[in-house]
């Protein structure tokens, strides 16, 4: 348990918390749920640009990490198609994958498929499931996908001023504003609290809010003197109680819980809003292709880690399929933004490559 681990080195409870965040981010579980220990070492365990532990910003937005791999990946001859779905893996008589096809009808041939997608819309929906063994198709069904996140981007006509650390008279960004904000995090009890509330199909009252603000350092993100704050919350269930639906009252409705938690630590931050686009886990799923809107393409809980993600037998990339290979958060060592998975099933594919 994490807060075990916690409780023997800290004393302080918002320090505690803090730290807890990293241990629950992306999980529908709470500081006090068996294995949420591993998911903070998951966090911490790498380094950037020498500092151990560190995070940052990607200059332009996350996007522009994108685009810098594309630009890498088309110097040295790759062909790059987007906006085009893919509708199935092709599969030759030999049972090996030998393309995709996509929605528009177009074949694109090749000796091997690497495939970034969830192991849900890989093995599920995009090959032919009499082709894959009934027990693989059965694990790849059971993985917990629950996802707690609800994402809010929020764009703001000032830079926020917080009670604890108010603003310069002339607004410039503090050090603060340029780090991981958490917000009601001030006990490891009050994150159980949210995650109790979600786990009965209600949203969280006061949910675990992790606030970031990146024009703080690249200006270029939003027009002078206005902001883009980014939203990271937890926990909201990804069916509510009763059935009902994440409609418009109930999403705005939550926002605005968000919202008044943080107006509570920075008075004037609800008038500063002039626009906000609200992503639940439903949302998630449907515009990204996350599972359950699992950030993680799969739960980082220990039963689904290691030898066993996705699969038992299938941890190396290598799938049942001769010539598909799995390389995104679904795959070893699950998620993050840190390239490891898609590293490795490279190279795997390569030595693969090299035998044919």
């Amino acid at each position: 348990l994490l807060g075990q681990i916690l409780d023997h080195w800290f004393e302080s409870e918002p320090l505690k918390a803090t730290l807890a965040t990293d241990a629950v981010i992306g999980a529908m579980a709470s500081p006090h749920t068996p294995g949420s220990g591993y998911v903070l070492l998951h966090h911490v365990m790498g380094e950037l640009e020498g500092q151990r532990g560190a995070w940052g910003y990607v200059a332009g937005g996350m996007g522009a990490l994108s685009q810098a791999i594309a630009r890498s990946a088309a110097a040295r001859g790759t062909h790059i198609f987007a906006e085009k779905a893919v509708c199935h893996v092709l599969l030759g008589r030999d049972g090996r994958a030998q393309g995709v096809a996509l929605q528009d009808g177009t074949e694109v041939k090749s000796k091997l498929v690497l495939s970034n997608a969830s192991p849900q819309i890989t093995f599920l929906e995009l090959t032919p499931q009499e082709r894959l063994p009934m027990d693989f198709v059965q694990r790849i069904r059971q993985v917990d996908t629950l996802s707690p996140v609800t994402k809010i981007n929020v764009a703001v006509d000032r830079l926020p001023s917080f009670l604890a650390a108010p603003n310069t008279p002339d607004n410039w960004p503090l050090p603060h504003h340029q780090c991981s904000i958490h917000l009601n995090c001030e006990s490891t009890h009050l994150l159980h609290q949210a995650f109790t509330e979600a786990t009965h199909g209600h949203p969280s009252s006061r949910p675990m809010i992790e606030l970031c603000i990146p024009s703080a350092l690249d200006p270029g993100l939003a027009p002078e003197g206005c902001h883009v704050v980014s939203l990271f919350t937890q926990y909201t269930p990804s069916v509510l109680a009763g059935g009902q639906s994440w409609d418009e009252q109930a999403r705005n409705a939550y926002a605005d819980t968000v919202f008044d938690c943080i107006e509570a630590y920075a008075p004037g931050f609800k008038a500063s809003v002039i626009g906000r686009d609200i992503l639940t886990p439903p949302d998630m799923e449907r515009i990204f292709g996350l599972p359950g809107g699992n950030i993680f393409h799969g739960g980082m809980s220990l039963d689904q880690l290691y030898f066993a993600r996705p699969a038992p037998s299938y941890s190396g990339y290598r799938s049942p399929i001769p010539g598909l290979y799995l390389c995104g958060s679904g795959a070893h060592p699950g998620g993050g933004v840190m390239g490891a998975a898609g590293r490795n099933a490279a190279r795997v594919a390569l030595e693969d490559f090299r035998r044919l």
